[in-house]
């Protein structure tokens, strides 16, 4: 029986109260590939998570979780929130994504630069920015993707503020109802912000309608994984991203 290990071990640091990246990194698991997960704090599950709740987790001391999720000697770390930099910038994203590599001895990969990566890749440069965040998030979210050559012709924002627990439990057709929303004249590519939201399930359904790429957080993750560690793409329902990639 072949258990699909063998592989790299990646390790995975993740907000404490987010309920879809693991799901989301094991549908799109490598071939060989074991992720292993370890959580993070820094932030007050009961507030809203505004840009001061990100911007504090993006800040906080993770050498405790990067020590114990380095034990399983990784050949990769993924931090796994994508606000906690896009509410500091891109070079503090850069800067952290270099402290983690220091740090364990592990290529590093950043949600948030995971995304620059997987736009850059497909050559869009104007883009339609989706999230379940607070305006001021996105405001900073399309600046740090600005900073990096990628315009923001197009937004949605949910429309509401929702908790820590809410951007995790928005459903897939509530996902896709605001993907569809973030499309219009000039928009190359529709970008899905946020580790916690189910993003991954309607990629194919949101290109189908739209005949554009869809790049989400996670799905960015396993390409630039992939293409960082010269793995085989994952096959599946997951977009052109993957689907048209060279390792």
């Amino acid at each position: 029986m072949n258990d699909n290990r063998g592989g790299p071990k990646v390790g995975v640091l993740v907000p404490y109260t987010n309920v879809n990246l693991e799901p989301d990194l094991q549908l799109m698991r490598p071939r060989g590939v074991t992720f292993h997960f370890e959580r993070l704090g820094g932030y007050d599950v009961d507030k809203i998570p505004g840009s001061e709740q990100m911007a504090g987790l993006g800040a906080s001391d993770i050498n405790e979780s990067l020590r114990l999720v380095s034990g399983v000697r990784p050949a990769a770390v993924l931090y796994g929130c994508t606000s906690a930099t896009l509410t500091h910038g891109a070079a503090f994203d850069r800067e952290l994504a270099a402290q983690i590599k220091e740090r364990s001895g592990a290529v590093s990969i950043t949600a948030a630069g995971a995304l620059v990566e997987a736009s850059r890749a497909l050559g869009v440069s104007r883009i339609g920015l989706a999230s379940p965040y607070l305006g001021e998030v996105n405001d900073q979210a399309a600046e740090f993707l600005a900073s990096e050559g990628i315009e923001t012709v197009q937004r949605a924002d949910i429309g509401r503020a929702l908790g820590n627990y809410g951007q995790g439990e928005l459903t897939p057709g509530e996902v896709e109802a605001l993907a569809l929303r973030a499309d219009g004249p000039g928009v190359e590519a529709i970008v899905l912000s946020c580790t916690d939201m189910r993003s991954v399930e309607v990629i194919d359904r949101v290109e189908g309608k739209t005949n554009k790429p869809v790049l989400t957080s996670n799905q960015a993750m396993v390409f630039a994984l992939s293409r960082a560690l010269r793995l085989p793409m994952p096959e599946g329902p997951w977009g052109r991203l993957l689907a048209s990639a060279k390792v």
